[in-house]
């Protein structure tokens, strides 16, 4: 999204193409004073699936940087200035990312496609009359000129702006009189968390549009303002933002949605290490992490076959079970911003050295924090891998959407009876969490106990 003066243009933080509504900005790739090509990235930001770079709309030199990195800043918001050195003169019909063109249609960032739809803009009511505003058809030279986001623009340019911004300001709230007040989206958000009804604040920007300070002005009326205590020696705060905000609104969905049931399972898998070390050498592998998680996950595969209700889903709205006809198989990553779930899709019918691969590009990638945000959606099932932080086994909660999940423990070498004589064998633990309005008891059962007959006896892969 742009906005143009001359010479000087500003992009707007755009949406992605995730209907999110904000994105913390991690980083800036350029500084004031460089200059820039069309695509080239400006910053990264990071939302709440997936960190992403920004690709410039323009060339040209860079003006000035609006926005601080580690800001988390709502859609549309201007975050650079950038000087392209002549006036834009782009085709009719085309535009750069984020502007409407004379045809109305908007571009959007690259690799999301255009949207086709006309723009139409509804007339606006002013909060005193509820009538449309008149603006005037030729500049006044009384209006003296002020900074707005960095471009020179009227006094009366400025209060048309923002009364445009606000976006329900002809809306009228069922069982209210009167048209509602104006107030930005952020700002009516932030009124609702604050638990500030809007009607009762009044607004000093702009043409009467209510601000953040005056809903703080309204809450510190109605509010007595509690005096935090004094924080303890060594005590640290981390913002809760982008992948960890998402991790952490979903878990809390699915636990107080889903019904969870978790089984345990402990396997003798001596005889899957073993095969792993064989196969490790075959060519087919070769240069391939060949990983105890690559037989776990085709084990699951294999059970799956034999059981498909438990790669299912429940649709609340239509109050009915889908079972889907493939696998898009999750691995929970843990990265430095959290964790993160991608999936391989339609994993049922790769062969275990394309299994293989997947799993290693998969693995890569989400570590290095570039995991696409479509990867990371539409799984089916979902495996974590507790055992490489040395954990025996966990009660694992579902992935939203999903009705079953198993947690992979540690592989450890343990006494066990092997042949009536207890011998040194190399055991893991499974846990197996299942949604059960999908999965009952006898279903959840006999799939992990076919799970752990394969790690332990590899060969009877070969019968299903």
């Amino acid at each position: 999204m742009t906005q143009t003066a001359g010479a000087l243009r500003q992009f707007r933080l755009p949406d992605v193409g995730e209907g999110l509504t904000e994105a913390e900005l991690l980083q800036w790739l350029v500084a004031v004073g460089d200059t820039v090509a069309v695509n080239q990235p400006l910053c990264e930001v990071e939302t709440a699936k997936a960190a992403v770079e920004l690709p410039s709309p323009h060339a040209g030199r860079v003006v000035e940087l609006l926005v601080d990195a580690g800001a988390t800043v709502d859609v549309g918001t201007p975050i650079i200035t950038i000087d392209t050195g002549e006036a834009p003169s782009e085709p009719a019909g085309t535009g750069l990312i984020g502007e409407t063109t004379a045809t109305g249609r908007t571009a959007v960032l690259v690799g999301y496609g255009p949207r086709t739809t006309e723009a139409r803009r509804r007339p606006r009511r002013t909060a005193e009359t509820g009538s449309a505003p008149l603006l005037a058809t030729a500049p006044d030279a009384r209006t003296k000129p002020v900074r707005h986001g960095g471009l020179e623009v009227g006094r009366q340019a400025e209060a048309a702006a923002v009364r445009a911004d606000a976006a329900s300001s002809t809306a009228v709230a069922p069982g209210r009189r009167g048209p509602r007040p104006l107030a930005k989206p952020p700002v009516r958000r932030y009124a609702k968390d604050c638990g500030v009804d809007l009607a009762t604040v009044s607004g000093t920007g702009a043409g009467g549009v209510i601000t953040r300070a005056d809903v703080d002005a309204a809450r510190a009326a109605a509010v007595p303002v509690a005096v935090p205590p004094a924080p303890s020696a060594g005590e640290q705060r981390i913002p809760v933002t982008g992948v960890r905000k998402h991790t952490a609104a979903a878990m809390v969905a699915s636990a107080f949605t889903a019904p969870h049931v978790t089984e345990f399972l402990t396997v003798d898998v001596t005889r899957t290490m073993k095969l792993r070390r064989r196969l490790a050498e075959r060519p087919e592998l070769a240069g391939v992490p060949v990983s105890p998680l690559l037989f776990v996950a085709k084990a699951v595969l294999l059970a799956i076959g034999r059981h498909p209700m438990i790669n299912s889903s429940w649709d609340e709205a239509a109050q009915e079970i889908v079972v889907h006809g493939r696998v898009d198989l999750g691995i929970a990553a843990a990265t430095p911003r959290g964790l993160v779930v991608p999936n391989i899709r339609d994993a049922g019918r790769l062969t275990l050295p394309e299994l293989a691969g997947a799993l290693a590009e998969l693995t890569t990638t989400a570590r290095a924090g570039r995991t696409a945000p479509e990867a990371m959606t539409g799984g089916t099932f979902t495996i974590t891998n507790v055992g490489v932080f040395g954990v025996d086994t966990g009660t694992p909660i579902l992935n939203p959407g999903e009705a079953a999940i198993l947690a992979f423990g540690a592989v450890r070498e343990r006494p066990w009876v092997h042949k009536g004589k207890v011998r040194p064998r190399q055991v893991t633990t499974l846990a197996l969490s299942f949604d059960h309005r999908i999965v009952d008891g006898e279903l959840g059962s006999r799939f992990l106990a076919d799970v752990g007959a394969v790690l332990q006896d590899p060969g009877s892969a070969l019968l299903c």
